[in-house]
């Protein structure tokens, strides 16, 4: 659900805690009080160091036939592989993201001054909100050459340290 509507970790929790075709989907109570955003990162993170995408993948499936979404016969995909990768790449471009906002903060705090000088003001809409509360760029190509700008950031950091 959360990748059907393209959103961020935090705005997944978001809906489950606001919106009624969530409750509903995820058959939970309406007072069902949600969890934290970081949970899902961590589900994510175990669910691959565990090599169980393909258990809960299976039991997914197994759920949807049981409930006549799915039919003997018919095709459906059972190679996780492609979810794996779409998740490792999103991943991976987040936790890159992150370590130079968190340089950039801790530069911030020590070097205020010296950090204004060596940024521009599009590094403030870049790194100024944590990597999950935001939208990546949709499409391999655009995630690409944000992350290649991630990379060119933070060189540029690093040759002014």
């Amino acid at each position: 659900m959360q990748f059907a509507e393209d959103l961020s970790d935090r705005a997944a929790a978001n809906a489950v805690r606001s919106r009624i075709d969530w409750k509903y989907a995820l058959s939970l109570d309406l007072t069902n009080p949600g969890f934290h955003y970081s949970v899902l990162a961590k589900f994510r993170k175990c669910l691959v160091a565990g090599q169980a995408e393909q258990v809960l993948l299976d039991a997914l499936l197994e759920c949807l036939q049981e409930q006549g979404f799915l039919k003997a016969g018919g095709r459906a995909r059972t190679d996780s592989t492609h979810v794996l990768a779409a998740i490792r790449a999103r991943n991976r471009l987040e936790c890159v993201g992150e370590t130079l906002r968190a340089a950039l903060n801790d530069l911030a705090v020590v070097a205020p001054d010296w950090l204004r000088q060596q940024i521009t003001a599009d590094w403030f809409e870049r790194y100024g909100k944590r990597f999950e509360e935001s939208r990546l760029p949709q499409g391999e190509a655009k995630r690409y050459a944000y992350a290649e700008q991630i990379g060119r950031d933070g060189l540029q950091l690093l040759t002014a340290l």
